[in-house]
């Protein structure tokens, strides 16, 4: 049995879409299990590039069957146009894509409420996309939410959306916020919904008969476990499971049938939204790692905020997890600086610590101890033989290691599927037969 669940190990936008597309010929089905189009994961092949918010990475690889999971907060309008843009360039995905019957449904309703929660907030806001996630997943847990499942009674459907709708509105006008009750904007999202019905499955069952049947399951997560609702930055995280607990949640599987877990890092640290981020660079070296490394959001757009490595960050996220390796990803945009900061520790009311505070204010209160090492100022990019790296970039490498208690068992210095350097990792050899 080999199912391997998939997990970012900062704020996420640390390179999943990449890993999950590259392992994707070694696996029979890609799940994705969390999150909804808020997640952007890029995949570069050639001169192409795809950046794919609701279907899973796996979904380029045509001999694949793709799910997206009970854990998933679907907008079909979203789907339905990615799923298009996909056909237009060769890629079907009909026969091979299911979306499971209990994911959630993102209305028009759910925006409406997203912007007008986040400009209430104002200075505090959470730094949202304002697509709707965190108010669908609200719905779910108020037990009033609308499921895939819901698509299938067409005039029952219809009327709860009326009811929830009226509930919505009150709430909206009771702030003198705008009204979400736009009849074309709702005919528009009723047709879209209605093209997706094909795609519909009980998922649960299917993925478990899978592995019943000796099947490999790559399990997609979305976003990073620091901003997982239980154990990343809260209140400033997203609103779902996004670390390995979340994969068996949000698919189905016991979680006795996942049989590994890979975390994917950064070789350094970005942040998207508010909330605090310990190491974060507000100079020309945070500018020249968002230049050089492309920090802007693959959905959005948004200029990343950027710092340095925090090993505190990731080995908390080796522990929430359960990680077995790391797959380190954009070390080649570090190549021109003379020398590298890794934090190692903070420093929190004069005291010294070496935990992850469980509350944003004691964590942007926390000051990082930094460890300076010597850049390579050689490049890295393109390699794909460990020992063909600079040594010093090699030594970066294994302080990491040593400092986050995980191995690293791939390293990617580049965008393409073959810019990827294998470790000698029995893990991985498992993983990959």
């Amino acid at each position: 049995m080999r199912n391997i669940v998939v997990i970012g190990t900062q704020w996420g936008d640390e390179g999943k879409g990449k890993i999950v597309d590259l392992l994707t010929p070694h696996f029979d089905i890609v799940a994705r299990y969390q999150g909804g189009h808020n997640a952007g994961h890029t995949v570069v092949i050639g001169d192409k590039k795809f950046i794919l918010r609701l279907l899973p990475s796996g979904i380029l690889h045509q001999q694949t069957t793709c799910i997206i999971g009970n854990g998933v907060v679907v907008d079909p309008q979203a789907l339905k146009a990615e799923i298009a843009e996909l056909k237009a360039v060769g890629i079907n995905v009909e026969n091979r894509l299911w979306i499971s019957s209990r994911a959630h449904l993102i209305m028009p309703y759910h925006r409406a409420i997203d912007i007008a929660t986040e400009d209430a907030l104002g200075s505090e806001k959470v730094g949202t996309t304002r697509r709707g996630i965190g108010p669908t997943y609200e719905d779910k847990i108020s037990r009033r939410g609308l499921r895939i499942a819901d698509l299938l009674e067409k005039e029952s459907f219809r009327q709860k959306v009326l009811v929830n709708l009226d509930s919505v509105n009150q709430r909206l006008k009771a702030n003198g916020q705008t009204l979400a009750d736009d009849k074309e904007v709702y005919e528009n999202y009723f047709q879209a919904a209605e093209s997706l019905t094909k795609f519909i499955r009980d998922t649960t069952y299917f993925l478990n008969k899978a592995v019943k049947e000796g099947k490999s399951l790559l399990l997609e997560g979305a976003q990073g476990t620091m901003l997982d609702v239980d154990h990343g930055t809260y209140p400033y995280v997203t609103s779902s499971s996004a670390t390995a607990g979340g994969a068996a949640i949000g698919t189905g599987l016991g979680p006795n049938k996942i049989t590994g877990s890979l975390g994917i890092a950064k070789a350094y640290a970005t942040r998207v939204g508010s909330g605090p981020f310990p190491t974060e660079l507000n100079d020309e070296v945070g500018k020249h790692i968002r230049e050089l490394g492309n920090e802007f959001g693959s959905v959005t757009g948004r200029a990343r905020r950027t710092g340095w490595f925090d090993a505190l960050i990731v080995r908390y996220s080796v522990m929430v997890n359960g990680l077995n390796t790391i797959a380190l990803t954009k070390l080649d945009v570090l190549d021109e600086l003379a020398e590298i900061k890794v934090c190692v520790g903070y420093k929190l009311n004069g005291k010294e610590i070496n935990e992850v505070p469980s509350t944003a204010s004691a964590l942007e209160k926390v000051e990082p101890i930094y460890k300076t090492v010597p850049g390579w100022q050689q490049t890295t990019a393109h390699i794909k033989d460990y020992e063909q790296l600079p040594e010093k970039a090699r030594d970066y490498i294994k302080l990491l290691e040593d400092l986050i208690e995980c191995p690293i068992g791939m390293i990617s210095t580049g965008p393409e599927r073959d810019e990827t350097i294998f470790l000698p990792n029995d893990l991985m050899k498992d993983w990959l037969m």
